[in-house]
């Protein structure tokens, strides 16, 4: 009898899987909904009867009982980079060009696939289950979400397969909530008094951030695959097979990608989907070009952000007409004055817009832009919205006066030495600290979540935070009866704030806002010193040294440096990144290119360990490359080596470089 039980569970388990693959995977649904319910309700009640039979991957499980207290880090073990843009056919030709540059008189062919606007996700597989799922992030470490997204019934718990599945499976794509299910939500939101969300995007971000999951399940996100992480073995040669592999695992992929022979073929795509993007049931934001051959995009490569081998086209900026109600000047985080055009409301690109940038002062007088005047925004890519003409002037017309003093701090103000911004002058305006503070704890910073506009806005009028380095001394009885702050926010702001302690020293240094510092700059630095304090001691003379730093960015550095010195130990009271890994100088000066496949390694694997050992590790061949280092399959950049008379090394060979380093 308990044998029949456990067979007919597994039974009902498999008859599930199967429709959720015909559902999602190949819509070609085989059974109504109801006959759906019957089988899944069927399951549920022998396993209520029998618990002993539960496992983890059974499609009851999918929601979790208890609500999360917060959500955890997860490294990728292959960092999720970003994409360059283009926005017009000129540019996809000049990605071309380049692409053709590099790869010489091979032939090469392209996917073509629709940018999906929602959230990017790695799913982690080892034996054909899903044992993690992980946000992006800031590239290199993301949220784990797995407790969320295993709410979501497209995404398999379970993978299909005859036993050619890799142990180890990354499977990057798009968590988002259909157009249909975005309209419900908000109607029901608005009967229960709730604030709607400003678009299916936001919205998908934020069900799959919730700490209850059962909400989460609530809310009907969907998935589809795009690209794989860490493999253990490969899938496939090349992208469009990885694809159809992930269809035979049950994994979904838009139905709507395009092979491409060539660039023209790429834009007749593109183009296609401008106009009848709106059509489909999910937004996208554009269209996404990658190279398919896999070999190929080795010997193209990445910078510090983004692969060569892809790159996302945009569709042409939307633009609205509405009216100019006021005009604000906005103090921003090094004291630059910004006005602003206050709007009355307008949907553009899925968002209800009420503020537009002016840019600066001599752009406003050049646009003419006054109180009252019709004017037309854009918004372009991720850019905030933009005015760009004016279309009507108002019938009584009062300039626009250019401030004379800061409109926060009532201090003076002066041009910059390029002449086109204005500075607040006081380096303890607190305009310049609210957004300071804003910056630093941003999502590509110290990503401090629960620490938004308006709690900084009352942590700096009430004196409680006075630099950055006050966050660090707050505590949870100073929050407690500021407004919309009672014990459990209180508690959650604090909780963020000490698990920003522990960030990377990259988004540290990004996070202090020196000009010229950005994300890539700050990721640069940050391998160079590896502590916090090496960084602080750095000459402008050692700074300029650093490849892509330079001169400017030194001096920029050591200007801060010398102004903040003391808010800087103050912070590394507080501030603890994790230890650069130890490298040694096993391969110091030897540039090592990895190539096929490797029995003990993935590839990223072999680099970082080169890296570690004092090497470096760049993606393509050059006369500059001292070994190949060529696993199974190796394709052209082994080729290149030879035709180079670069020296081809094995795995066995490889080893014995780490462990000492030896001629060859």
């Amino acid at each position: 009898m308990v044998k029949d039980v456990k067979k007919q569970i597994r039974q009902l388990r498999g008859e599930i899987r199967e429709h959720d693959y015909l559902y999602y995977v190949l819509n070609q649904p085989k059974i109504s909904d109801h006959q759906y319910d019957k089988l899944f309700a069927e399951l549920k009640e022998l396993e209520q009867a029998n618990p002993q039979f539960i496992t983890p991957d059974s499609p009851t499980q999918r929601v979790s009982e208890r609500p999360l207290e917060g959500f955890t880090s997860i490294r990728h073990s292959v960092p999720m980079l970003s994409m360059d843009n283009t926005y017009n056919a000129e540019e996809l030709r000049a990605f071309d060009e380049r692409v053709r540059k590099q790869l010489g008189s091979e032939d090469y062919d392209y996917v073509v696939e629709l940018k999906i606007d929602g959230l990017a996700i790695s799913l982690r597989y080892e034996r054909g289950q899903l044992v993690t799922a992980a946000t992006r992030g800031d590239g290199e470490v993301g949220d784990d979400v797995t407790a969320n997204v295993r709410t979501i019934k497209a995404i398999p718990l379970v993978l299909f397969g005859d036993g050619k599945i890799p142990d180890v499976l990354e499977v990057r794509g798009e968590v988002y909530m259909p157009t249909t299910s975005f309209i419900e939500l908000n109607r029901l939101r608005a009967e229960a008094g709730e604030p709607a969300f400003a678009n299916p995007r936001n919205a998908a971000a934020g069900s799959l951030k919730l700490l209850d999951a059962k909400i989460t399940a609530a809310r009907n996100l969907s998935f589809f695959a795009y690209a794989t992480g860490e493999l253990s073995e490969p899938l496939a040669a090349n992208h469009y097979q990885t694809l159809e592999k992930f269809k035979k695992l049950g994994l979904p992929v838009n139905p709507k990608i395009k092979r491409a022979k060539n660039i023209d073929e790429v834009i007749n795509i593109c183009l296609s989907w401008t106009e009848r993007h709106s059509k489909l049931n999910y937004h996208i934001d554009g269209m996404v070009i990658k190279i398919n051959r896999f070999d190929q995009r080795d010997v193209l490569g990445a910078t510090g952000r983004a692969p060569r081998w892809c790159i996302s086209y945009k569709f042409p900026a939307e633009r609205a007409e509405t009216i100019v109600e006021s005009i604000d000047v906005q103090v921003g985080k090094s004291g630059i004055l910004t006005p602003v055009a206050n709007l009355t409301a307008v949907q553009l690109s899925g968002t209800a817009v009420k503020r537009a940038s002016l840019h600066n002062f001599d752009e406003l007088n050049r646009l003419n832009v006054g109180v009252g005047d019709t004017v037309v925004i854009e918004k372009a890519g991720e850019i905030i919205p933009q005015v760009i003409e004016v279309k009507a002037k108002a019938a009584v017309n009062v300039p626009f006066e250019v401030p004379t003093q800061c409109p926060i701090c009532g201090s003076a103000v002066a041009r910059d030495e390029e002449g086109v911004y204005i500075r607040c002058l006081n380096p303890d305006c607190l305009g310049q600290l609210k957004e300071r503070l804003k910056y630093f704890a941003g999502r590509g910073q110290m990503d401090i979540e629960h620490l938004g506009d308006a709690l900084i806005g009352q942590l700096v009028d009430t004196g409680l935070v006075r630099d950055l380095a006050d966050l660090y001394k707050l505590k949870k009885s100073d929050l407690i009866g500021l407004d919309r702050m009672g014990e459990k926010s209180a508690d959650n702001v604090i909780k963020a704030i000490r698990k920003s302690e522990k960030r990377a020293l990259a988004r540290i240094i990004a996070g202090l806002g020196i000009r010229h510092i950005g994300g890539q700059s700050a990721q640069i630095l940050s391998e160079h010193f590896g502590t916090f304090p090496a960084f602080m001691a750095a000459s402008e003379e050692e700074l300029a040294n650093i490849d892509q730093v330079g001169p400017t960015m030194a001096r920029s550095i050591r200007e801060y440096f010398n102004k903040q010195m003391d808010l800087l130990r103050e912070l590394l009271k507080y501030l603890n990144p994790p230890p650069k890994t130890q490298r040694t100088d096993k391969l110091e000066g030897v540039t090592i290119v990895v190539t096929g496949t490797l029995e003990n390694f993935t590839r990223q694997q072999a680099e970082q360990a080169i890296r570690q050992a004092g090497g470096k590790a760049p993606s393509s061949v050059s006369k500059k490359t001292d070994f190949v280092l060529a696993g199974k399959e190796a394709g052209s950049k082994l080729d290149k080596a030879q035709k180079l008379g670069v020296t081809v090394i094995n795995e066995k060979q490889f080893l014995e470089m780490l462990v000492t380093k030896g001629e060859q």
